[in-house]
């Protein structure tokens, strides 16, 4: 190897141009996992944006350090797999925790979530949150619900416009200026008669409450 510090610098910069671009990284121990179990935890990972890489701890930590990440440090130690995600953090944090509880060689130590580092426990429940599809689900119901009730706003203004049409045509039809109130009580030299008393006490049974 003609240059092996120009391999490692290599190395370095492509860590850390991982870290940069990726929305979370999830480091897990894979001690006694054979490449085929390597392989076969990669493919699951693939279709949510995960991406399995291995390095040597020492330029891992390097390219943490010049990222701004040194608190990971303490997590390289053994064989260590990086889990770089570009895509549904959940769903990829899920799919290691379902690969480790049939394949308990691989050990989820932690990660990086942003620019946070979070614990084994944190990253396990990651796995736990709905899924982006879920999600934006959530978000599309959420924002539904207000649109509805625009959508009956408008519906309601040709309807009370109709209304007011209606009223003001009666008035003009009964000679009454418009805008004049129409319930004025009648002169004093022609008092209207008072309504007799209901015969059915049920008749003035107060109305059903609304909702």
């Amino acid at each position: 190897m003609e240059n092996p510090r120009a391999e490692k610098v290599a190395v370095v910069d492509e860590v850390r141009e991982h870290f940069g671009a990726a929305d979370a990284a999830i480091l897990t121990e894979y001690r006694g996992l054979k490449v085929k179990d390597l392989a076969d935890l990669r493919r699951s990972l693939r279709p949510n944006g995960g991406e399995y890489k291995i390095y040597k701890n020492t330029l891992v930590g390097l390219a943490a350090r010049e990222s701004g990440l040194d608190d990971i440090e303490p997590m390289l130690h053994g064989p260590t797999g990086i889990t770089f995600i570009k895509g549904d953090a959940a769903a990829v944090a899920k799919a290691l925790r379902d690969y480790s509880r049939t394949n308990p060689l691989l050990v989820i130590k932690g990660g990086v979530l942003g620019r946070k580092i979070i614990g084994p426990a944190e990253t396990t429940a990651l796995a736990d949150l709905p899924s982006r599809e879920v999600l934006l689900a959530q978000l599309a119901g959420a924002m539904a619900a207000p649109m509805q009730q625009f959508a009956g706003l408008l519906q309601a203004l040709p309807r009370n416009l109709a209304y007011g049409l209606a009223a003001l045509r009666d008035q003009l039809e009964a000679g009454q200026p418009a805008g004049e109130a129409t319930d004025a009580a009648p002169a004093p030299e022609d008092p209207a008669p008072e309504d007799p008393a209901p015969e059915d006490p049920a008749a003035e049974a107060s109305p059903e409450p609304t909702e």
